[in-house]
This record gives C-alpha cells, structure tokens and sequence, in this order.
C-alpha cells in the first residue's frame, strides 16, 4: 500500500507550511548575523579611542589601557569577533564603561517601558485606523462623497507627513505647559501614557486609514462582494463577513511594518517626554559614548524588529494560508 510520504509532492518536507517556516528561519538567521555583525563593527569603525571618549580627556592613561583590556579591545579583530559571539551565547552583552553595570542589566531595566509604549501607540493606531478606514471607503464608494473623500486624504497626508518629534514637542507646549491638563515628562499613571502615546500614534493611523479604505474600495469591486449584494444579504453581512476580512490584509501587513517604526520612533520621543526606556537610554550612550551599552541597545531594537516581521508573516499565513502555497 503506499504511502503519504511515497508520493510525490505530498511529503513532509514539501508541505507548504514546512517550506514557509523553513524560509521564514533561514531569513531570519541570516538576518541576526548581518545584524550582529554590524553591531560588532559599529565600535571598530567610529573615528577615535572609545574608551577614551568614554572616560574623558582627563582619564588616566593608565585607566583607559586597564579598561581597553578588560574589554578586550587589544585582541585582533576576528578574535574579539568571535569572543564577541560566545558572550551573545551567554546572555553576555558586556559592561557599560561609564557606569560599570551589566548592559544586560540596564537594558531589562529599561525595555519594559519602551515596549509598553510602542504597544500602546500601535495599538490605538489600529483601533483609530481601522474604523475610520473602512467607514471612509464605505461612504465613498463608487466615487460617492467626493468633498469628505479630498478632506480625508488631505487631512492623513498632512497627519502622516508630521515628524513624531515636532509632534511631540507640540502636544507637549499645548496640553501640559499651557493647558496644564497632562504631565510634561516621566512614567507614571495612565495620564503619563497619552501625550507619548499619541505622538507616536497619529501618523502611522493616517497611513493606516488610507490604506484600509484603499483596500476595501478593491474589494467592494470583486465579483463575489456584487453577488453578495445582488443576494440582497444585509449590509452588515456583506461588510463584516464578506468585506471585512479581505480589506484588512495588506493594513495588518503594513501594520506590523509600521509597529518595527513605532519601536525606533520611541527614540526621539522619550527624550521628549523623559520617558525611562531604551530610547533615552541609546541617546544618553550615544553621548557618553558609552559604546557597549549603545552596541546592547542597538540589538535589541534590531531583534525586535525581525521579530514583528516574522509574527507578521505568520499571522497574514494563518489568514491567507494560500500565500503559503503560491511562495512555494
């Protein structure tokens, strides 16, 4: 009797979910190396003594020789290289050279905070995005409502062009130093999240938005959404059942694009806002040029980034699970 796995096309190794992951980890490997390889560089290829930019000009010869070789930095380069990859191993991210902590330390200090706030922002992106996208392309189907149609795209336009950084600085003039109605800077209560939480918000729901209505004005023209309708199935049925799941697709997908955005926006704006997580961090290290600690920061805004394009990945897989099959 034969087999499963005997026939040809059918076997594990050439189901359409195996090669997808198979893919998917291979990109993603190859990713890791060329960022941690970057990572590594970045210290080698910044003109002049990192620890004697760290340390300062008045620094003791002497100090800055001890600390260059309690780093290793006297090692030929592949060796450093390669010391460099087991520590990775080991959890290892080195030392901070102007504070003297693990920078595995500071950045698990300091990471919840920025990730709390990217997700918050991209969150309240999706929950602006969504419904105002899909009510704009129903209200303006079949060119219906030309003004509110030039009003949206004007108005996204100008939302989406706005730097997070101007925004920021903006929201915080009106709405902390001269309405007094929310705090300037830190982390504290719910009311310490909206400022921040809106600057890095607003242009990606804008691109959002005008991506949703796009999408669902494609699908409001397929022939199954016209036989929807000619079954005179309420209209509720047509754009949540039918409409709906086909309209989101390419707005997930930029989505979780724009949520690796959010992640490195936080960098301007929590200086603005003096808010404790990794973007004031890399700033203030960039400063000091405490090298290390800018290499552990720079990782970690680089994996979270690779992640949220996996996760994307598998979810528009899970939605379209043809998409599997077409990359095959």
């Amino acid at each position: 009797m034969t087999t499963a796995t005997s026939v040809p096309g059918v076997g594990f190794t050439t189901h359409p979910w195996v090669r997808f992951a198979v893919r998917r980890l291979g990109r993603l490997v190859g990713s890791v190396f060329v960022l941690v390889s970057a990572a590594f560089l970045m210290i080698h290829l910044i003109p002049g003594d990192p620890v004697r930019g760290a340390l300062g000009p008045a620094a003791a010869q002497s100090l800055v020789d001890a600390q260059r070789e309690s780093l290793g930095l006297n090692d030929p380069l592949w060796l450093q290289y390669v010391h460099y990859l087991q520590h990775l191993f080991t959890g290892n991210l080195g030392t901070s050279i102007t504070t003297g902590l693990p920078v595995s330390d500071v950045i698990r200090d300091r990471l919840p905070a920025t990730v709390q706030l990217a997700f918050a922002a991209f969150v309240v992106a999706m929950l602006i995005a969504l419904p105002v996208g899909l009510a704009m392309g129903v209200l303006t189907r079949a060119g219906r409502r030309p003004r509110a149609e030039l009003s949206f795209t004007s108005t996204t336009v100008i939302l989406a062009a706005i730097p997070e950084f101007l925004l920021a600085v903006g929201l915080v003039y009106v709405f902390a130093v001269k309405l007094h109605w929310l705090p300037v800077a830190g982390r504290g209560g719910f009311s310490s999240y909206v400022l921040p939480v809106i600057s890095l918000a607003i242009g990606p729901a804008a691109v959002l938005a005008r991506i949703c209505r796009v999408e669902l004005l494609a699908v409001l023209q397929t022939d199954y959404l016209r036989t929807a309708r000619a079954k005179r199935l309420p209209a509720v049925a047509v754009y949540v059942r039918h409409a709906l799941p086909n309209a989101v697709t390419a707005t997930i997908t930029l989505g979780g694009l724009l949520l690796g955005g959010m992640v490195a926006g936080t960098v301007l704006v929590e200086n603005v806002f003096g808010w404790p997580g990794l973007g004031s961090t890399i700033v203030s290290s960039i400063l000091s040029k405490d090298y290390p600690l800018v290499q552990g920061v720079v990782l970690v805004y680089g994996a979270g980034v690779l992640l949220v394009n996996l996760m994307v990945d598998v979810i528009l897989a899970l939605l379209d699970p043809r998409s599997t099959i077409r990359e095959s």
